[in-house]
């Protein structure tokens, strides 16, 4: 017996052949909008710190969504989503550790993919495979070519692949982006980028027992096998080297850089240079930068500079992360809260700004935008609205981030295609992919 999916598309195709023509789709961009008005079967893989962000938009009935799957590597994190559910709707979703078996399941529409980096592009490449759409978190790609593989299984499979880079659904920010292309500021020429937070030392990452309900062998998934370290598993693996992390830049540098980019209008950098090292604490277990100063020469003689400050509370520009935009005739600070506009002389001409939950570099999700940003993930599947983020879209500013770690790594400054984004350092290309465990391999 056809699943329902197979029966509403045949039927669907059946019917309307002469409709796709007409309205100039392809059968791949009709089966982004299949089930228009479908309930959308959604699973949870990755129930960690950003679990809050989805909780609201797929408890709000008006979404007809039904959870299905709550997934998770780690026991005790699957039976505190189900808790957290108890409270907003009126069913149980299936607890699973393994994601593999929720790809098996024919019924299960959309995955929402929470899970460590290093699994961001492996399990959304395989969740277009298995005809899921996908909500990926940022930064969506551990490395450069993880980036070209997803944006080239977004166009192949046809599914919806939406990045969980929030801002890009904030209302205001979607404003100011439009007043900046539409010529508020003149010729808009350079953006400075910011994050700035005050993380304290880090467990030196030593060899330990597996923490108990940890399924550690999945938790590494694509990653090549490796003994247990403390405190690994536990958001630590951010700052442990490279085989599971892309640093504060993957972190949170992809939010602020991308804005940047889309008010410039900028696609791949000519140049990348950087000055990074680790400033703080230096006898703990961080391996990485956490300080970063990197700077993006684009053609027309367009720049994007990032500060990133991952343990020094300095408030350089007057909040924890941010842009300001500058331009022949005036710049723009934009940050979640909203946008202040100020004229060539730095006079103050429109406050935009609000107190707002999204704003802040704390941990954890949740707020009107990403709920907002979950909701256009879900709306764009039934064709009601354009999808925010686009994951071919947004891999570009992803690479952002790939070239400054790169960068960072090589210790010297790269020179990019700008047509393409990629380089012909040799010492860059053999960082540009990474290692995988036997049978984990990507192929699109």
């Amino acid at each position: 017996m056809d699943t329902r999916r197979e029966f509403i598309k045949k039927t669907a195709l059946g019917a309307a052949g002469l409709t796709l023509a007409g309205m100039g789709m392809t059968a791949n961009s009709y089966a982004r909008i299949l089930g228009s008005n479908e309930r959308i079967n959604v699973a949870i893989v990755g129930l960690g710190r950003r679990l809050g962000a989805f909780t609201e938009p797929i408890s709000m009935s008006s979404a007809n969504l039904h959870l299905v799957y709550l997934c998770d590597v780690m026991e005790r994190l699957r039976t505190r989503a189900a808790r957290r559910f108890s409270d907003l709707i009126d069913y149980q979703p299936r607890l699973e550790n393994d994601y593999r078996k929720i790809l098996d399941d024919a019924n299960v529409d959309a995955i929402i993919n929470a899970m460590p980096d290093h699994w961001h592009a492996p399990g959304a490449i395989m969740g277009v495979q298995a005809g899921k759409h996908v909500y990926v978190e940022k930064p969506g790609s551990h490395n450069a070519l993880e980036g070209e593989l997803l944006s080239k299984a977004y166009t192949k499979y046809g599914k919806v692949i939406q990045l969980g880079n929030q801002q890009r659904s904030s209302s205001e920010s979607i404003e100011i982006v439009k007043r900046i292309h539409d010529g508020v500021i003149g010729n808009p020429y350079k953006a400075t980028s910011f994050y700035v937070n005050n993380r304290g030392k880090t467990p030196i990452a030593t060899p330990a027992p597996v923490p108990e309900g940890l399924d550690w062998d999945l938790w590494q998934g694509p990653a090549p096998r490796s003994e247990y370290k403390h405190d690994t598993w536990d958001y630590h693996w951010h700052w442990y080297g490279w085989t599971y992390g892309t640093g504060e830049m993957g972190n949170n540098a992809i939010h602020e850089l991308d804005i940047a980019r889309w008010a410039l209008q900028a696609k791949h950098p000519e140049r990348v240079t950087v000055e990074a090292d680790k400033r703080h604490f230096l006898d703990d277990g961080w391996t990485i930068y956490d300080t970063m100063k990197a700077t993006y020469f684009y053609p027309g003689n367009k720049v994007i500079e990032w500060d990133g400050k991952s343990r020094n509370g300095h408030d350089t520009y007057g909040s924890g992360r941010g842009n300001i935009i500058f331009g022949s005739e005036g710049s723009v600070f934009v940050n979640r809260n909203g946008y202040r506009l100020y004229d060539r002389d730095g006079k103050l001409v429109e406050n935009r700004m609000q107190d707002s939950r999204d704003d802040g570099t704390a941990l954890g999700g949740g707020g009107s935008m990403d709920t907002r940003h979950v909701i256009n993930f879900f709306n764009t599947i039934r064709g009601q609205e354009e999808l925010k983020s686009p994951i071919d879209e947004m891999m570009i500013s992803t690479h952002m981030c790939h070239l400054a770690n790169l960068s960072y790594r090589l210790r010297k400054d790269l020179t990019i295609d700008p047509n393409t984004g990629k380089t012909t350092d040799p010492d860059a290309q053999k960082l540009w992919g990474r290692e995988y465990e036997p049978g984990w391999e990507l192929n699109v």
